[in-house]
């Protein structure tokens, strides 16, 4: 073996970061015009301070029982060098949440994962590829193939490996792209605020299909349903002006997919919005911030934070006017022991004006139980 490859086959060992991680650590910066290619962009990008992997759906069991599900990866880079070569320096954290709604006992479970990383694709607890998307953390993992030209997700998680309390849960799904990748925004690059700087690189998968099976205590059931997964990368979460954002991501049952978000300030008016409409025949419509309107409805008052959140939103796009109805009202998220934050994210209802329902999918909102922070 020559030198050099004995010198990188050390650091592996060591668990020391990859000259390949320390240079990606200075990659191309999110900005507009920054071409995307693939698969690297489903990978992670270590020189965007954070970035996530987000999938939501709508499962149900042989029977017709529905469950909501959400798991997120998070990557969050630290600010120590990225020349500290030592197996100690946690350059990132890795974070993940996961929920299981199940409307049938109106019950709403969560679990959460937290790690430092050194930027080592080879990390054995806990890493993040920057060829693909390929993640580990505490066990849980998401994985993405290329199959037929499109992607094929693997994802498992839970709340205890083998767990019988009537509280623990575990899904192992697999999640098949129907439709070609979707760059939101212009290209990929997604505006979030006033300023150019508040900004991501945006990718989505909407309308994937999804099996797998479902444990529940001890209890394991075949389930299928539809999906939502969404990709991003920012080096600035927010506006100094904003305290939180709505968003949606909803499925329609004829194939089309809708996205529709704004930044809200403390007084609950609008700072930006976006989104856009995919039709089921494949033609986009990217909205600009004056497109996209929230109107609040219903509220729920969570016993838990004391938070108030809107469960029933009037959502009004170039696309048309929707209805959004929050299937289970208490699917708060505490995770401050890991993204540091408690927010609202749960399995919902879409609806046209004709009061039909015509799409299911999620609702997340943040900043109601104070300003959103992210970093653990």
């Amino acid at each position: 073996m020559r030198r050099r490859d004995s010198l990188a086959a050390a650091l592996l060992a060591l668990g020391l970061p990859s000259a390949a991680a320390r240079g990606a650590e200075g990659e191309d910066p999110v900005r507009r015009g920054r071409p995307l290619r693939f698969p690297r962009d489903h990978g992670a990008h270590l020189g965007a301070a954070i970035e996530w992997w987000y999938i939501t759906g709508d499962l149900r069991e042989p029977g017709g029982r529905r469950h909501g599900f959400q798991i997120t990866f998070f990557r969050s880079r630290t600010g120590l060098a990225a020349d500290l070569d030592s197996r100690f320096a946690a350059r990132h954290l890795l974070f993940a949440h996961a929920a299981l709604t199940d409307l049938g006992a109106q019950a709403h479970l969560h679990a959460q994962r937290i790690a430092r990383w050194s930027g080592d694709e080879a990390s054995r607890l806990a890493r993040a590829s920057l060829r693909d998307t390929d993640l580990l953390l505490g066990g849980w993992t998401l994985q993405r193939l290329d199959v037929d030209g499109g992607s094929l997700y693997r994802t498992r998680f839970g709340s205890a490996p083998g767990g019988s309390g009537p509280q623990d849960f575990e899904l192992q799904l697999e999640l098949r792209a129907t439709q070609p990748l979707l760059l939101q925004g212009d290209a990929g690059f997604s505006r979030k605020g006033p300023d150019e700087a508040q900004a991501s690189h945006y990718l989505s998968e909407p309308q994937l299909a999804v099996q797998g099976t479902l444990r529940r205590a001890v209890q394991s059931l075949p389930v299928s349903g539809r999906a939502w997964l969404d990709h991003e990368w920012s080096d600035q979460l927010m506006h100094p002006e904003a305290v939180g954002w709505d968003w949606i991501g909803m499925n329609l049952d004829d194939g089309a997919a809708l996205t529709a978000f704004r930044l809200r300030r403390a007084d609950g008016s609008s700072l930006w919005a976006g989104g856009s409409w995919r039709s089921a025949t494949g033609a986009i419509q990217v909205f600009e911030p004056g497109d996209v309107r929230f109107t609040p409805g219903r509220i729920w008052a969570s016993p838990a934070s004391g938070a108030r959140y809107p469960l029933q939103w009037t959502v009004d796009t170039p696309s048309g006017r929707f209805e959004v109805r929050a299937l289970l009202d208490a699917q708060e998220l505490d995770s401050r022991g890991s993204t540091g934050t408690v927010y609202w994210e749960g399995l919902s209802d879409l609806y046209d004006t004709q009061q039909r329902r015509v799409g299911s999918g999620y609702l997340e909102m943040t900043g109601y139980a104070g300003r959103l922070r992210l970093g653990g």
